[in-house]
C-alpha cells in the first residue's frame, strides 16, 4: 500500500522542518519525506496499477500524498491527457511548496494550447490554482518568443489579500525584470499593483544577481513610501 510505504520512509527531523516551512498545514498531516526520495519513489511508483488507484483516489490526506501525486502527473506526457489530470487535481493543493514544486514536463513544449488554461487558473478564486497559473506564466512566457505585453496585466488585476498570492506576483515581476527589463520597468512606473506587492516585487528583483547594478538604482527609484503595516 502506498501509504505504509510512505510512512516507512518518514524523517522525522526533516518533518520539524518542513511544518515550519509550510506553516499553513496541520503538522500532523505531514510525514516527512525529503523530495529526492519522494521524486524517486514516483518514478519507480509511475504507470504501476497502484499509481493508478492513487492518482484516481482524491482527496489525499497527507502533504507527501499530494506530493506525490504531482509527481505521478509530471511525467504523463501526453498533453491533454496530463492537462486533465492537472485541471482535476488543483483544487486539492492547499499550500505553496506543493505549489510550486509541481512542474510537468509536458507544459514546456505545448505552450500555444497551455496559455487559455493558464489564464483560467489565474482568474481562479481558489489561493493555489490562481497562484500555480502565475508560476507558469512566469515559467514559460517571459521570454522573447513568448511574451506579450497583456501578460503583465493578467497578473497586476488579481486582486487579493492572500499572502502566496501577493508574493506570487511580486516573484512575477521581480522575474519580469531580469528576462524583460525596459518593459516591465516601465509597467511598475504605473504603480498599478498595490504597494506591498510593489515593493516586495522591486525588493526581491534589487536582491538578485541578474540586474545590473545600474537598473537596481534606478529600480529603487520606483519604491513607493507607505506607513502600511508590513507583511512578513
Amino acid at each position: 500500500m502506498i501509504r505504509d510505504e510512505l510512512l516507512n520512509m518518514q524523517d522525522r527531523e526533516y518533518k520539524q522542518f518542513i511544518a515550519k516551512l509550510v506553516p499553513t498545514i496541520d503538522s500532523a498531516k505531514i510525514i516527512g519525506i525529503r523530495t529526492p526520495a519522494l521524486r524517486k519513489y514516483a518514478k519507480s511508483l509511475f504507470e504501476t496499477p497502484d499509481a493508478e488507484v492513487f492518482v484516481s483516489s482524491l482527496p489525499h490526506a497527507y502533504f507527501e500524498e499530494n506530493n506525490l501525486h504531482s509527481f505521478l502527473l509530471e511525467k504523463i506526457k501526453d498533453f491533454d491527457k496530463c492537462l486533465s489530470e492537472v485541471e482535476r487535481f488543483l483544487p486539492y493543493i492547499d499550500n505553496w511548496a506543493t505549489c510550486d514544486s509541481f512542474n510537468p514536463a509536458c507544459f514546456k513544449n505545448n505552450k500555444s494550447k497551455l496559455i487559455n488554461s493558464i489564464r483560467k487558473w489565474i482568474l481562479s478564486p481558489l489561493t493555489y490554482e490562481c497562484r500555480f497559473g502565475m508560476l507558469n506564466l512566469m515559467r514559460y512566457y517571459l521570454e522573447d518568443d513568448m511574451f506579450r505585453d497583456e501578460y503583465f496585466d493578467w497578473v497586476a488585476e488579481v486582486r487579493s489579500e492572500e499572502y502566496y498570492i501577493k508574493m506570487m506576483q511580486a516573484w512575477f515581476f521581480a522575474t519580469a525584470l531580469a528576462k524583460q527589463y525596459e518593459k516591465t520597468y516601465d509597467f511598475l512606473s504605473e504603480k498599478r499593483l498595490d504597494v506591498w506587492t510593489h515593493n516586495k516585487a522591486i525588493q526581491k528583483a534589487r536582491e538578485s544577481f541578474r540586474l545590473s547594478e545600474e537598473n537596481k538604482q534606478k529600480l529603487a527609484l520606483l519604491k513607493i513610501k507607505s506607513n502600511l503595516k508590513k507583511l512578513k
